[in-house]
């Protein structure tokens, strides 16, 4: 469980993805059924146009950011998250 709290806490930070140097914010992560992590790299809004996010193995990414950009879902205490209550549509403002 220690692990995968440790990949949870990438959620939020600014990243670069090693290869394509891309950099944008770790929105998402996948734990799949053979054994890849991956993390979804958002890039940072220029000019009100998001970009599009893409899918990164975790071992790809380098850590460019030690605080989140915002504050993290929690999953483990008695939230909406964790009650599965929360869905896409009620995403939290920064």
């Amino acid at each position: 469980m220690e692990n995968i709290k440790k990949y949870m806490n990438l959620l939020g930070l600014e990243a670069q993805d090693k290869v394509t140097k891309m950099k944008g914010i770790i929105s998402s992560l996948s734990f799949d059924l053979y054994g890849c992590i991956q993390v979804t790299l958002t890039p940072l809004a220029k000019n009100n146009d998001k970009g599009d996010s893409y899918w990164y193995d975790v071992n790809r990414i380098k850590v460019l950011g030690k605080k989140p950009v915002m504050k993290r879902p929690d999953y483990e205490g008695y939230t909406p998250q964790s009650k599965g209550e929360q869905g896409c549509c009620d995403k939290p403002t920064i």
